[in-house]
């Protein structure tokens, strides 16, 4: 099975980090691609490039162990709907491969809202990752698109078409926060990874007030 996790990831950081570590190794996942978004659908767009961006992904998963920075959204124009991100890994893969949709209870739960939202469950499973103790499947039943399954094993045996809710250690970390923290010449050490930090310094990244907030 593939994992896939969009965003803007301006900057990523380990609030993304550790939620999608822990859905690839509950389901097994042989890679987890991070795909920065070039032109958001549903928010302004980052004030920060989408090079800057990618090359922060390639940091922070850079030695571990099946995570992939990938590039395709930024180098495709228009909006980043994840539907056509979607057919560009079925494109590759084929249609037989399991694909892994990764994303948090507030994007799910949003979920009707996206572009073509249904044809989603057409290409791929979805993971829904949330806080230990919250609403999961058993609140929220079949839907919207997929039918709810609490087993690793369905998603594996097939494609697409399934929701599947996995609680993960969710840290209070907001890319909005570190960049207003940057702004004022706070250290966002702890928050995301070194490697990421240093390029931000280097690069002069978020010093001045402007560019849009985006988690």
């Amino acid at each position: 099975m593939i994992g896939i996790l969009g965003g803007t990831f301006d900057p990523i950081h380990f609030g993304h980090l550790r939620p999608a570590l822990e859905v690839q190794q509950h389901l097994g996942l042989e890679r987890v691609h991070f795909v920065p978004c070039h032109v958001p659908p549903h928010r302004a767009s980052p004030g920060t490039s989408g090079e800057d961006r990618l090359a922060m992904v390639e940091r922070a998963v850079a030695g571990v162990e099946g995570f992939v920075a990938d590039r395709r959204e930024l180098d495709r124009t228009g909006p980043s709907y994840t539907v056509d991100t979607l057919l560009t890994f079925r494109r590759e893969l084929g249609d037989d491969v399991p694909l892994v949709l990764i994303m948090g209870m507030d994007a799910f739960a949003g979920l009707s809202s996206w572009h073509r939202w249904e044809t989603l469950f057409e290409l791929a499973h979805v993971a829904v990752s949330h806080r230990p103790g919250s609403p999961a499947s058993q609140d929220l039943g079949d839907g919207p698109g997929g039918a709810v399954t609490d087993d690793p094993a369905v998603l594996r045996a097939s494609p697409a078409g399934r929701v599947y809710f996995q609680p993960v250690t969710q840290l209070d970390i907001s890319a909005t926060a570190i960049r207003a923290q940057l702004r004022e010449g706070a250290s966002p050490r702890f928050l995301l990874p070194g490697a990421v930090e240093r390029y931000i310094q280097e690069r002069g990244l978020y010093r001045s007030a402007a560019g849009n907030p985006t988690t």
